[in-house]
């Protein structure tokens, strides 16, 4: 036994191994222990990120969509296939006559009827309807004002609003209906003719309803209107009504009345397109 022992100590490896061990074993101890030797350490407090907001969804549709023209349930009749947007001026004047009456033919412009007519009505919100652009016509009647003590000024007179009788009388005795079922059997053509006015992923109707609901803000000022010629055109002395959009500097150089009437008349339309 003593000289087993003696030969285990002597062993160069042995000699190393035990260090070795040893060592192994008091890192194994001083590990095993490590919470109640070392200090204790503030614990990792988790970040928590806010959510994200997501933006809303861009609108993939029109926000009034609007319904097709079909035939009512009292009147049995086949729709006539509408014809191409270039080759439907005969085709709408005719719908437009049946309105209408036959007294409106004369105040229209006799080529690109609804091309006119869907580029008028995107820009009455501005301050500028060119002429050209125009489906109607000029009106009977030379426009004209009244002079005032000041030389810089001018009334626009109440007989002035006469020339817009006739126009106004057609369109206040239209059947709304009818009007609302027109405009739906016509509107690809309307919207076709906006896409070509460049507009591609908008929708005629959506800017219908804007331009509705704009023209009935349309304030009633006293009258007569007073009016200046800063350069060749007359314009409102009123700021605040010169400021106004062509569509409604247009409802008031026709009058109050007249103006009243069409607002009427556009109140009803929108129930029936909106």
């Amino acid at each position: 036994m003593v000289l087993r022992r003696a030969i285990f100590v002597k062993d160069p490896d042995v000699k190393l191994l035990i260090p070795l061990v040893l060592g192994v074993g008091i890192v194994g101890s001083l590990w095993y222990f490590r919470d109640d030797l070392l200090p204790a350490r503030d614990q990792p407090v988790a970040i928590q990120l806010e959510p994200s907001v997501e933006e809303p969804p861009v609108p993939s549709g029109p926000a009034h969509p609007i319904v097709p023209a079909e035939p009512t349930e009292s009147v049995e009749r086949k729709l006539v296939p509408l014809p191409d947007l270039d080759d439907s001026d005969s085709y709408f004047l005719l719908a437009l006559i049946d309105l209408f009456g036959t007294d409106l033919e004369p105040l229209l412009v006799n080529e690109a009827l609804i091309d006119k007519f869907v580029a008028t009505v995107d820009n009455l919100p501005r301050q500028h309807v060119a002429e050209k652009i125009r489906p109607v016509g000029r009106l009977q009647g030379a426009f004209s004002v009244d002079a005032t003590d000041d030389d810089e000024q001018y009334y626009l007179g109440a007989d002035r609003y006469a020339r817009y009788d006739l126009l106004i009388e057609l369109i206040s005795k239209a059947d709304l209906d009818a009007v609302a079922e027109t405009y739906r059997r016509f509107y690809p053509l309307f919207q076709e003719a906006y896409v070509r006015l460049g507009y591609p992923d908008a929708y005629f109707n959506d800017r219908a309803v804007e331009v509705i609901d704009l023209l009935l803000l349309t304030p009633t000022p006293d009258e007569p209107l007073l009016l200046v010629r800063p350069h060749v055109l007359y314009e409102f002395a009123d700021p605040e009504l010169a400021a106004l959009s062509s569509g409604q500097k247009l409802l008031l150089r026709m009058g109050g009345d007249h103006a009243e009437k069409i607002k009427v008349v556009l109140r009803g339309l929108r129930e029936r397109i909106a």
